[in-house]
């Protein structure tokens, strides 16, 4: 590619800059390592959507695009996955840039709907409701032989709460080919979600036995002896018999 003096690491496209003909940009989503995330609005239609451009030197070939393009499309009837909708491509300082448009998902993080919390925590209760919704999300990941990666509250939207939870996961898929380990890194990050989620360390001492078996105490070895697939702590969570 062309030298140093080209490369592009960072778009900040202004509010109503149209893209490509057809999408006005509305607002800053976020930003990382890949490129950067916007609200755009169809320009046609006034339908919201979420566009991410892939800065080029971070995308080389189109191979990272072309990658996640292909992995959301597989995962499409997963609904926990927000949903793909096309590819596009827009000319940014003599490069050509693509970028992936998908549905813009309203909500809030859930880093932030915890922080709102008494106490910066739920009860255990609803701890478990937020735990069923994300295992029962990942499992659907998980039988299509895919995983996320990367989970944490950072990346996990709430949509709507109350005797259950409606959560989609932030764009934070960077798939490489399956493996076991993955599919276990994601089940001992949904344990460690709900360990959180519920007051972690400070009030771990003060929660029932049952809390505590899904817990295990944080120790990878010991939940995976339990659960290998977030299916099996799904199930797990439906069945447990409380004393």
């Amino acid at each position: 590619m062309a030298g140093n003096h080209n490369l592009i690491e960072e778009f900040n496209f202004p509010e109503g800059l149209i893209l490509a003909g057809k999408y006005v940009v509305r607002s800053k989503l976020g930003e990382g390592w890949e490129g950067e995330v916007y609200i755009v609005e169809e320009k046609w239609t006034g339908i919201e959507r979420a566009a991410k451009f892939f800065y080029p030197h971070r995308n080389p070939n189109n191979k990272n695009v072309k990658f996640y393009a292909k992995k959301l499309h597989k995962l499409r009837e997963c609904p926990i996955v927000i949903q793909y909708h096309t590819l596009d491509s827009i000319t940014f300082k003599h490069q050509e840039v693509p970028f992936l448009v998908s549905e813009y998902v309203e909500g809030e993080l859930l880093s932030e709907f915890l922080k709102r919390q008494r106490g910066g925590r739920v009860p255990v209760f609803q701890g478990l409701h937020l735990l069923h919704a994300l295992a029962s999300g990942i499992e659907k990941i998980h039988n299509l032989r895919e995983y996320h990666g990367d989970l944490h509250a950072e990346n996990i939207i709430v949509r709507r709460y109350g005797l259950s939870f409606e959560l989609k996961l932030l764009d934070m898929f960077h798939w490489q080919t399956p493996r076991k380990e993955n599919i276990e890194d994601d089940v001992c990050d949904l344990v460690r979600l709900f360990y959180e989620a519920i007051g972690g360390s400070k009030h771990y001492h003060a929660h029932p036995p049952e809390v505590k078996s899904i817990c295990c105490g944080l120790k990878r070895s010991l939940i995976l002896k339990k659960f290998r697939t977030a299916g099996q702590l799904r199930r797990y969570i439906e069945t447990l018999e409380w004393h």
